[in-house]
């Protein structure tokens, strides 16, 4: 009788060896391999395959069966394209603690409410948490209903009866009980994945999977669960700050360049509906090396304020700290200011922030940054009404940024009138004055300084 293949697997990302190693050569993880059971799906014949094939012409199928529905929460369906597709499988992902069962929990409490049947899987919580938690956040509707059988043929049973929306919490805690592995194990992840997907497809159910990320940020387990699924959505933000942010990493159904803005509050989530006030909200104009600068999350312009300051370094050469921005802009545009313009910054400790706990990467805020180091230099604050906007090029130059139309109508909005821009930019809005530069040494000349009154 042949001895049966020991095979070894990665719990990060999935990757099979055929004997035990200590670190993963695919994902690079340490002590992520252990041993699990081979599995050897049944694989029909070609001749079994042929004889059940039922091809049938595209144009005779109903597109209107896949349309999605709002699940009632606005920044979820803004981020969704509309709502959850029925027989879509979405995976939420998200730090412990960040709120996913919360937001999770509303969007079961909205969509029930409107009627449609919610089933949550609760693996994490006993069905009595479940509910002192969602009483917390609004009136329990009948059709909200809640199961604690972790096994997979259970669910899938719960999906034979059609409800609009199944919620898992979480996927790590399903298991298979025809498998040998534990819960959580890169095996049983699969398989019940594998189940889920195929079920929801075939019974048109909308599932909502919450897993979790590894301490690098990644999304735990293997790393075919990202690819069976049809949606992936990161729910991230500060632990302990108050804005929690929903991005599309992948969306088979829509864009997927589109960002929800919570705000975590006693009563659960809400939603940010205007987040450039929020940002600007606590902003102290009249204090130097402060710019404000209309970023693109998403494709939702923002107003975001970015503030630096320079402090003597106690050593010959001077350190750099970033928060929120990206910390290869901020070294680009000091060479660019020490180089091209003349500014002495070797010796200084550079502290460069957006405030508010936002994040801006992009180089449309190589400009603002630029402004904001120079302010804190010179000791002389913006004017409040300017915002800044372009991207700096290694030779000083100023180059247009895509959407600019956009984010100059945002900062209109929000009481804005001038709008120092690269000189190739379009036209703004009428009544916002545009400053016109073709370099950064021009733009430091033309931007209104703050003057006391």
């Amino acid at each position: 009788m042949a001895k049966a293949r020991r095979v070894f697997v990665c719990r990060e990302c999935g990757a099979q060896y055929p004997s035990w190693t200590g670190r993963c050569s695919q994902c690079q993880a340490w002590a992520s391999v252990g041993e699990a059971s081979e599995l050897k799906p049944k694989v029909p014949s070609i001749a079994a395959a042929a004889d059940t094939m039922n091809a049938m012409p595209l144009a005779s199928v109903d597109a209107d069966l896949v349309l999605p529905f709002p699940v009632g929460v606005d920044e979820v369906d803004r981020v969704l394209g509309g709502g959850l597709t029925p027989g879509s499988v979405t995976l939420l992902a998200g730090e412990p603690g960040i709120g996913k069962s919360t937001l999770t929990l509303q969007i079961a409490l909205a969509v029930a409410g409107a009627g449609a049947t919610v089933v949550i899987v609760a693996g994490e919580e006993a069905p009595a948490q479940v509910a002192a938690r969602a009483a917390r956040l609004g009136t329990l509707p009948e059709s909200l209903l809640v199961v604690d059988d972790l096994s997979i043929e259970a669910v899938v049973s719960v999906m034979a009866s059609e409800p609009q929306l199944i919620i898992v919490d979480s996927v790590q805690t399903l298991v298979d009980p025809n498998l040998e592995n534990q819960a959580g194990s890169v095996t049983q992840v699969k398989a019940c994945a594998a189940a889920l997907v195929e079920a929801a497809k075939r019974h048109g159910v909308s599932v909502l999977l919450i897993g979790h990320v590894t301490k690098e940020g990644t999304i735990a387990g293997p790393r075919v669960l990202e690819h069976v699924v049809d949606t992936v959505l990161s729910f991230d933000g500060e632990r302990h700050g108050e804005l929690r942010f929903l991005r599309a990493v992948k969306h088979r159904f829509g864009p997927t360049n589109d960002v929800g803005i919570f705000e975590m509050v006693a009563e659960g989530l809400v939603a940010v509906a205007d987040p450039s006030d929020r940002y600007l909200r606590d902003r102290q104009p009249a204090l130097s090396g402060s710019v404000v600068v209309p970023a693109l999350d998403g494709r939702r312009p923002v107003l975001i304020e970015v503030q630096a300051l320079l402090s003597p370094s106690a050593v010959a050469t001077g350190s750099t700290t970033t928060q929120g921005v990206s910390s290869r802009r901020v070294a680009l545009v000091s060479a660019v200011l020490a180089t091209r313009v003349g500014y002495r910054l070797a010796n200084q400790n550079l502290f460069v922030s957006a405030a508010g706990g936002a994040v801006v990467e992009e180089p449309a805020a190589d400009l603002a940054l630029a402004i904001a180091v120079a302010s804190s230099a010179d000791g002389q604050p913006v004017a409040p009404d300017v915002v800044v906007c372009g991207e700096v090029g290694l030779g000083g130059e100023l180059r247009s940024v895509p959407r600019i139309e956009h984010r100059l109508q945002e900062a209109y909005r929000m009481g804005f009138r001038t709008a120092l821009v690269p000189a190739s930019a379009p036209d703004g809005p009428t009544g916002l004055r545009l400053l016109r530069a073709e370099t950064v040494t021009e733009a430091l000349a033309l931007v209104p300084q703050y003057v006391a009154t």
